[in-house]
């Protein structure tokens, strides 16, 4: 089918009205989530009302609290395991948690009508699409905790992912652009415990922990000098004593640490666990050292999808940065990175009609304004038009496969050279 270039621009002419159809239930659906912002893993309204919409469409067939209590799956299409042959399943994932203090800041209440939008719209025109090439399953996850724990690495631990061959999201920020580097990065927190005493009578009595946090502090800001100017430290002293009359015997840190790429991220983690312990030992505290969970890994490209994404954007009108700072700044993290070292996968960006920052209060307003609603249909109808070009000519999902392969064996080379020849 991917020869006849007429049938497939009439297929995406229909997804898009299809799309347009269900506008006014999409944008309900986005202001109820921005209406009631919830934290990583406590996004129960959001889950409940994704749940709800996916159940009100026809032909869905939806599984809430699906591997962790705010996630679900939604499908539709023969299973994985059809007797039909082959199943190629395209996901769609939508994010819903939100920012403590204030709100949806970064917009994922469009994140998530963007995935329903897309999810929708494409399997409306494929239930009345006849002789398709291939066998077809739409899913939409639900990923709870991008902010803070990382819940898709929760979903791919648990095989929520396993029988995908393609995955789509798309993220609201000032810009569009197919592609940004974003890095992979893990949280660390630092606790030094001391021994309390009064901090004028007997000071030679304690054992100050504050003066440790201090001196991990500074380690970590002369490690600067030697770091690389692509990666990133930056932290709090999140606990730094109860008195001034008395000598701190607790104090904790907080970190992230962030580089380009995962292959580099092991060997800053070494770097910087040498300025916590040594702050330690300078000082006659102990020190405990406890990484999150999660670590997220950076994106993993493939250059295909985001080609053909560009492509589908362009036709719908999307005006794509060409602003190289915008294009290199390689500065933010998600879990979605992780996705992509298991799945082939695209996260681009888009324009919501604010150029306010992300994770302002500036940005909370924008993401539930009405003007957003535009431009959020239109990536949703991107992504879905793409999904369709790689769904209808399998030598385009074969060549995304191949490349997303590649990447992956250039990937971990890179990792097995960090780990026997890199130097820490």
């Amino acid at each position: 089918m991917c020869d006849s270039s007429e049938l497939l621009q009439g297929l995406k002419e229909k997804l898009c009205c299809c799309i347009d159809e269900s506008k006014e239930k999409l944008r309900m659906l986005s202001q109820d989530i921005w209406s009631s912002p919830e934290l990583a893993y406590e996004e129960h309204k959001a889950h409940d009302r994704l749940v709800e919409f996916f159940r009100q469409e026809t032909g869905w067939k939806v599984d809430s609290h699906y591997k962790l209590q705010t996630a679900f799956r939604a499908t539709w299409g023969p299973p994985e395991s059809s007797e039909q042959g082959h199943v190629v399943n395209v996901g769609f994932l939508c994010e819903y948690d939100a920012l403590p203090g204030i709100g949806h800041a970064c917009g994922h209440n469009l994140i998530a009508e963007v995935g329903a939008a897309a999810a929708v719209g494409l399997k409306d025109v494929l239930e009345k699409t006849q002789n398709l090439p291939v066998k077809v399953q739409v899913t939409v996850l639900g990923t709870p905790a991008e902010e803070d724990g990382g819940g898709k690495i929760d979903l791919l631990n648990e095989g929520a992912f396993e029988n995908m061959d393609v995955v789509f999201m798309a993220h609201p920020l000032q810009d569009n652009a197919p592609f940004l580097p974003l890095v992979a990065e893990h949280d660390v927190f630092i606790r030094y415990r001391g021994k309390a005493s009064h901090a004028s009578a007997y000071p030679w009595e304690g054992v100050n922990a504050l003066d440790a946090a201090v001196l991990c502090y500074n380690n970590l800001s002369v490690l600067r000098q030697q770091m690389k100017p692509d990666w990133r430290v930056h932290g709090i002293i999140k606990h730094g004593g109860v008195k001034p009359n008395i000598i701190p015997d607790y104090t904790e840190l907080e970190y992230y640490l962030r580089t380009p790429s995962r292959a580099e991220l092991d060997l800053l983690k070494s770097k910087a666990e040498r300025c916590f312990r040594s702050a330690a030992e300078a000082t006659g505290c102990q020190v405990e050292v406890e990484y999150s969970k999660n670590a997220f890994d950076n994106l993993l490209r493939n250059r295909t999808l985001e080609d053909l994404y560009e492509s589908n954007g362009k036709a719908l009108g999307i005006e794509f940065t060409t602003d190289e700072e915008v294009l290199n700044n390689a500065s933010g993290s998600t879990d979605f990175g992780n996705v992509t070292f298991a799945v082939p996968g695209i996260h681009p960006y888009f324009y919501i009609g604010s150029k306010a920052l992300n994770h302002t209060e500036e940005y909370t307003v924008a993401s539930g304004d009405d003007k957003a609603q535009f431009f959020t249909l239109r990536t949703a109808k991107a992504l879905a038009m793409t999904a369709l070009d790689v769904l209808l000519c399998p030598e385009l999902l074969q060549r995304v496969k191949q490349e997303f392969t590649e990447a992956k064996l250039r990937d971990e080379g890179t990792l097995r050279g960090q780990s026997t020849g890199g130097q820490s």
